[in-house]
C-alpha cells in the first residue's frame, strides 16, 4: 500500500490529479488507513499507469471512463474498445494533416521573412483574414 505522497512522486501527477480522479470516479473510492489517509494498492497504481497512458493517446476522461468500464470485460467489449479506437484514430489522423498544412504554411512564411527586406511576411501571413 502507497501513500498519496508516494503515489504522486512514483506517477509524477499531482495530489489534487489523484483527488479528482477518484472524485469523477475513474479511480474507486481508495482505502484509507486509520488516521484517514488515502493507501493506494498496486490494483490502483495500475489504473492510474492505464490512466496516463490512455491520455497520452489523447482520449478524454469521458472516454477513459468507458475503457476503464471495458477494460473489466474486455472480450465482450471488443467491438466497443475497437470503435472507439478506430474514432480516436481518425481524430489523430484528421490532427496530424492539420498540423502538416500548418507546418507547411509556417515553413513558407519563414523562407519568405529571409528574403523580405521590407516588411516581414510572418505578421502579415498571420493578419490575412484567411
Amino acid at each position: 500500500m502507497y501513500q498519496i505522497g508516494e503515489v504522486t512522486k512514483k506517477l509524477k501527477i499531482s495530489a489534487d490529479t489523484l483527488r479528482y480522479y477518484e472524485k469523477i470516479k475513474l479511480l474507486p473510492p481508495i482505502s484509507r488507513n486509520v488516521s484517514g489517509l488515502r493507501m493506494y494498492s498496486d490494483k490502483d497504481i495500475s489504473r492510474m499507469k492505464f490512466i496516463k497512458k490512455a491520455q497520452r493517446m489523447k482520449f478524454s476522461l469521458d472516454e477513459i471512463s468507458k475503457l476503464l468500464k471495458f477494460r473489466e470485460s474486455p472480450q465482450t467489449a471488443k467491438p466497443d474498445i475497437r470503435l472507439l479506437a478506430t474514432d480516436k484514430l481518425s481524430e489523430i489522423e484528421q490532427h496530424l494533416q492539420e498540423l502538416q498544412s500548418l507546418k507547411n504554411e509556417l515553413s513558407l512564411l519563414v523562407n519568405l521573412c529571409k528574403g523580405d527586406k521590407d516588411g516581414c511576411p510572418i505578421i502579415e501571413g498571420l493578419e490575412e483574414n484567411n
